[in-house]
């Protein structure tokens, strides 16, 4: 292994591994997410599953089953939802290495590295790929698939890795985004003619047979254990989740300038040097009609958010790494110096937070922080001191060490990226955990309960609370909204605001009312049925 590659390696460890641990799932996707993969670890179905006793089939079950299965393994050692969110450690890696081999698969030797660095420096990666989502699953097969495509053009072998990767976007997100690397792959003969030859039908028909396992298995499974079950699954692939136009179909072109940043801009700079050298070449007319497809996928579907434009930043990865290194002298300079002085800025000031927030100088700041979040305690945390001081060494010896390259402008902004995020995962997790935990709001709730009671149901209570209730309290609720899941229990908990108090009809009377810390948005009241409370205390 070369230097270049060590360092990268190096440098995705360092990317990956800060905000893996050390904080609950927070709202929204990884309460939902870890409330699913805790059914499964409880001994719920491992083929449908499910979320605080309802069925839940919103994704298949790859992702779960993964994150399941690390948290098994881990737990010993680590607390339930640390051992689950690596399973999302395993299939970033896997993202990387796959955009990495894709890269040098269309460029050659030496752009492995640098597409890494590419694609961990981009601004919308960073949070989602360190959280407990499906999503994460998907993205790896997406860099898998691109992979196979390009490995395609050299024998059979790229596609099995395409089928490979096909199968694992269907298994841990579900049809439509397997629908699109299809036609991804069905349409490069069209669109270059490096993919117009015998040997890519050839691989084209070994993905089909390769991705047959992955796609027929599980559904066959799921119909054999409730083929109702299946059945809604397949109406929600269908009919939830179909395209219904372009409505709001530029939202995503509005949130890559700061999502996809800093690769759009390269890929940008690699399609005008492509086109005013007489036209596209294999290694960006796969990222390019990835991207189209892509982004008119992403954009036609009926749920909009930034968390599914994740795909979006592997083609245009694979766009950027050639234009990144074909920079002209003085804009690689000026994003050379952009990074050293924003990163260095951005360093200094979190120390600063960090000395307000723990130590209480500067004593404003100090009671600044603590108004944002009255519930953290502040002291001196040796553990996470050293570390971050770690990080902010390695950063000033690589401004020292790194020697003039066309790469280092890119590396050195995945290394400011990879800075930032791990002293905000390392000295503030804590306090940001502090107010996105529903744990300590829990418990309060528990301690207002009586000792005795029938079930629990719920009035306006989303998935993330249900499955947080499950795991901190071992509380399964039984939702109003639910025809099949209405019970006559004692107890009621409605999920509303803080002005808007919506008390159930009949006789309840509130025992209990609560919140996140610092949440001011939202407001939970638990009820208990008079008639229950008067028999009761007639008892006693």
């Amino acid at each position: 292994m070369s230097r270049r590659n060590l360092l990268i390696a190096l440098l995705s460890l360092a990317w990956l591994m800060p905000g893996l641990l050390a904080h609950d799932p927070w709202k929204v996707d990884e309460a939902h997410t870890f409330g699913v993969i805790y059914e499964m670890v409880q001994g719920g179905s491992w083929i449908a599953p499910a979320l605080a006793g309802e069925p839940f089939l919103r994704e298949p079950p790859l992702y779960y089953l993964t994150a399941a299965a690390t948290a098994l393994l881990f737990s010993p050692v680590l607390p339930l939802h640390d051992a689950a969110r690596l399973a999302t450690g395993f299939y970033v890696a896997l993202t990387l290495l796959f955009c990495g081999l894709a890269a040098r698969e269309l460029n050659g030797p030496g752009y492995a590295a640098l597409a890494v660095a590419l694609l961990l420096g981009c601004l919308g990666l960073v949070v989602r790929s360190h959280q407990l989502i499906p999503d994460v699953a998907g993205l790896a097969g997406f860099a898998i698939a691109y992979y196979g495509c390009a490995r395609a053009l050299r024998g059979p072998i790229g596609g099995v890795w395409l089928g490979i990767g096909m199968g694992i976007v269907f298994l841990s997100q579900g049809i439509p985004e397997t629908v699109t690397i299809a036609l991804i792959a069905a349409l490069l003969p069209l669109v270059h003619s490096a993919w117009r030859t015998r040997a890519y039908a050839l691989a084209f028909g070994v993905a089909v047979l390769a991705a047959l396992p992955w796609l027929t298995i599980w559904p066959l499974l799921l119909h054999t254990y409730s083929p109702a079950l299946f059945d809604e699954w397949l109406r929600a692939e269908s009919v939830t989740r179909v395209y219904r136009g372009m409505n709001s179909g530029l939202y995503y072109l509005g949130i890559l300038p700061w999502y996809a940043w800093p690769v759009w801009p390269l890929a940008l700079w690699t399609l005008w040097r492509a086109f005013r050298r007489g036209g596209i070449k294999p290694a960006q007319a796969l990222p390019l009609t990835g991207l189209v497809l892509t982004l008119l996928a992403v954009s036609a579907a009926t749920d909009k958010r930034e968390i599914h434009a994740l795909p979006l930043l592997l083609p245009l990865t694979l766009l950027a790494t050639p234009g990144a290194a074909a920079l002209r002298r003085g804009a690689a300079n000026a994003w050379y110096w952009f990074s050293v002085m924003g990163f260095t800025f951005f360093i200094l000031v979190a120390w600063v937070y960090w000395s307000g927030m723990e130590l209480g100088v500067p004593p404003r700041l100090h009671e600044h922080l603590q108004r944002l979040q009255p519930a953290y305690v502040p002291g001196f945390k040796g553990l996470a001191f050293t570390l971050g001081a770690l990080y902010t060494i390695a950063w000033f010896l690589v401004l020292a060490r790194f020697k003039r390259h066309p790469h280092r402008p890119a590396i050195v902004w995945g290394v400011g990226v990879t800075v930032a995020w791990a002293l905000l995962g390392i000295l503030f997790i804590r306090w940001f955990d502090t107010g996105n935990s529903y744990r300590s709001m829990i418990v309060s709730m528990e301690a207002a309960m009586p000792p005795t009671y029938r079930c629990v149901s719920s009035r306006d209570l989303g998935e993330a609370q249900r499955a947080m209730l499950h795991y901190f309290g071992g509380i399964v609720t039984y939702r109003e909204e639910a025809d099949n899941r209405r019970r006559d229990c004692d107890l009621m908990l409605v999920q509303g605001t803080p002005q808007d108090e919506k008390k159930p009809a009949g006789n309840w009377i509130r025992i209990w009312e609560g919140n996140r810390p610092g949440d001011k948005a939202e407001r939970y009241r638990l009820y208990r049925r008079f008639a229950a409370a008067k028999a009761v205390a007639s008892v006693k």
